[in-house]
């Protein structure tokens, strides 16, 4: 079959609900296309404006990570649109020849069909059916995405070309938000990036059942199953970063960007990153941070991941989700070096100074240089006498001390002073004393 007079159909390698997919051969330019034909849509009156769209759509597009469009047009009352041709198998078919994929391999997807879906976005474009049937792989491995046929335009007030209430897309990869009927953004195509990545690792879609309905009960309520616990080899980060994308929330995505350049740096390895620098450290998962992501990612939960953290941060969550290095805190210790030296020698100076005011004092009181008196001291002065031999102080105890009236100086703040209190006696060399007994009024 020829259509528009040069492209020439050979086999058919697809089919949808809307249209069927040709592989082709463009007899003016001599290179291989693929062919989609747009089937009849008796009963959906939308069907060709749809078609019309996603001609529009994926035309404004130029990335390695997305089918190209070459060529749209009608030909015998059938609208065509003419596309690159990805010569190799879908990621469905991937899944069901070989079953769950290893993470080196997952990681690379990831990173370009994160690359692909940031270029959309880029363009205002949101792709609306992310899903295994729509991720391509050539024949060196490289992910491209195809079928724009419900993406939508971020400008476009209709939000799409659906009927009234309908929900456009697939329930084993809707996000929440599309779930709860709200309008789809560039965080409801991470989501199901998210979803199908889960499923190249573990095999299974994060959430199943036997009915639709029931899936988007999942996606809205459930908690998620981490990959690993369902067998799935890959490392922590990888995973916390992944329950990043699958955030309830849509503001705790990643964007599709930084998605990309988190795979593609071999963040997901959980290599450890450059921390951010001081004024940066707490802004934004996964992340995550990772980190990374938004790194960011973040401790990350099953609904919500730190990378980051992960993104976020889930996947650091920013939402990064990037592997962050605990950085050990000193000790406080009672006294640091400095403050140490500092206090002995503010000790000692005080020390000093009361040494010498102590000396000044009983100086001044007594004529003669006494030792400093820690307590109340008394001092003994004799004084010799021609009529006797005996002498004695002023005020004489009955216990054979003489008291003084100098003030007692306390060096309470010093722990070096004892709190000891002396009596000085005058020396025996001095003052003779004959022996017998005091009688309490200082006479023998």
């Amino acid at each position: 079959m020829l259509i528009a007079g040069r492209y020439r159909l050979r086999d058919a390698i697809g089919r949808g609900a809307m249209g069927e997919v040709w592989r082709g051969f463009d007899e003016t330019l001599g290179r291989p296309v693929a062919v989609k034909l747009l089937l009849p849509q008796g009963s959906d009156p939308t069907a060709t404006s749809r078609f019309r769209l996603e001609a529009q759509t994926a035309g404004r597009l130029s990335d390695p990570h997305v089918v190209g469009v070459l060529d749209f047009g009608e030909s015998e009352g059938r609208l065509f649109l003419v596309m690159e041709l990805v010569d190799g198998d879908s990621l469905a078919r991937v899944l069901a020849a070989s079953g769950p994929l290893p993470a080196e391999r997952v990681a690379r997807i990831a990173a370009e069909a994160a690359a692909g879906l940031a270029a959309a976005h880029r363009q205002g474009i949101v792709h609306r059916d992310i899903k295994p049937a729509n991720l391509l792989l050539d024949a060196d491995g490289t992910l491209k995405i195809g079928d724009f046929g419900i993406a939508r335009f971020l400008d476009d007030p209709s939000a799409a070309l659906t009927a009234t209430g309908q929900i456009v897309g697939t329930s084993l990869y809707l996000a929440p938000e599309r779930a709860l009927g709200r309008t789809a953004g560039p965080p409801s195509d991470v989501y199901s990036l998210g979803c199908v990545l889960y499923q190249l690792l573990t095999g299974r879609p994060p959430f199943q059942a036997d009915a639709a309905l029931a899936v988007l009960h999942q996606h809205l309520d459930a908690a998620l199953v981490p990959p690993r616990q369902l067998g799935a080899d890959l490392p922590p980060a990888f995973e916390s970063y992944l329950l990043g994308l699958l955030a309830k929330e849509p503001g705790d995505r990643p964007t599709a960007q930084e998605v990309a350049d988190w795979f593609g740096r071999g963040a997901w390895r959980g290599t450890p990153e450059p921390l951010p620098s001081e004024h940066h450290e707490h802004s934004r998962p996964g992340v995550p941070p990772v980190t990374g992501s938004k790194a960011h990612a973040p401790a990350m939960s099953s609904g919500s991941a730190s990378a980051g953290g992960a993104f976020g941060s889930v996947a650091d969550n920013e939402w990064k989700t990037s592997v962050h290095r605990t950085v050990p805190r000193r000790s406080r210790l009672p006294f640091p070096g400095s403050t140490r030296l500092m206090a002995v020698l503010g000790g000692a100076a005080l020390f000093t100074v009361a040494l010498l005011v102590g000396m000044a004092w009983f100086s001044s009181g007594t004529g003669s240089a006494q030792g400093p008196q820690t307590g109340p001291s008394t001092s003994a002065v004799p004084t010799t006498s021609p009529s006797s031999a005996t002498t004695t102080s002023p005020t004489s105890k009955a216990d054979g001390t003489a008291s003084s009236p100098s003030p007692t100086s306390s060096l309470s703040s010093s722990p070096a002073q004892p709190d000891v209190q002396e009596t000085v006696k005058a020396p025996d060399a001095q003052s003779p004393k004959k022996p017998g007994k005091r009688d309490g009024k200082g006479k023998h």
